[in-house]
């Protein structure tokens, strides 16, 4: 059965657990050679060998995306190596929920530089090769917080509607170069993604209403992400809006 990736070069940022783990194994599964970014090496390493396993040869690319110089050094050091990057997955974030009066506005701050602004820099960095070569694929991962907000999300949703938009936006950009840009917007996922909320009451009243429905796994969305990155040149998915069928909003 032939690979539909097997001549292309992945970058998934946000590696080390969960939606960025499990893209990094589908693409290498389907032939990609796929170079793993975020701050925990010694998940990386584990996975580098997990995705060896299918045939790539993986790049372990140890960096925290709050800077965006090392956002921009990623997508550089992926380049460097292969000699190309066709498909970038902008997969690394945390969640902070809790109610505005009641805010760490330090830590918010934190949460937008890394879901948005990291996002938009590595972004910047790999757009000049893709034009180049007239051809290339970015995908964001979103959430339904970037479509709906909700109390005690406050700045979580700002972000993933800054993602939505900034998606939207980009592909009018890039589209007469032969780029394609997709978003990702997940409902609930059974990941480490509710560890980060910090506000005690919300991340109980989130646990209790996650637990109660059958959760999205981490694998559906990276299928998802497949599915995005294998269609035909002239076919951009450019939203795929996926929940759990338990979940209501």
């Amino acid at each position: 059965m032939s690979k539909r990736l097997a001549d292309r070069v992945a970058l998934v940022t946000g590696a080390s657990s969960g939606i960025g783990e499990a893209t990094a194994l589908a693409l290498a599964e389907q032939g990609a050679q796929v170079a793993i970014s975020a701050r925990r090496r010694d998940r990386l390493e584990a996975l580098a060998k997990q995705l060896e396993e299918f045939g790539a040869k993986p790049l372990v690319l140890e960096a925290d995306l709050l800077d965006e110089a090392e956002a921009q050094r990623i997508v550089k050091d992926t380049e460097r190596h292969y000699g190309r990057l066709d498909i970038l997955v902008n997969n690394a974030g945390v969640m902070y929920l809790e109610p505005v009066a009641e805010a760490d506005l330090g830590r918010w701050r934190r949460m937008l530089e890394l879901n948005v602004l990291g996002l938009i820099a590595s972004t910047q960095a790999v757009l000049a090769g893709m034009i180049a070569r007239g051809d290339g694929h970015v995908v964001n991962v979103a959430s339904t917080a970037g479509r709906i907000a909700n109390a005690n999300s406050a700045a979580y949703s700002a972000t993933k509607f800054g993602v939505v938009g900034f998606s939207e936006a980009l592909r009018k950009e890039v589209y007469k170069h032969g780029i394609r840009v997709s978003v990702i917007e997940p409902g609930v996922v059974e990941t480490e993604l509710r560890e980060h909320i910090g506000h005690a009451a919300t991340q109980q009243a989130i646990n209790t209403w996650a637990e109660g429905m059958r959760q999205l796994q981490s694998r559906d969305v990276a299928e998802a992400i497949v599915f995005c990155v294998t269609r035909p040149a002239h076919v951009n998915i450019n939203e795929i809006l996926m929940r759990p069928t338990d979940q209501e909003r």
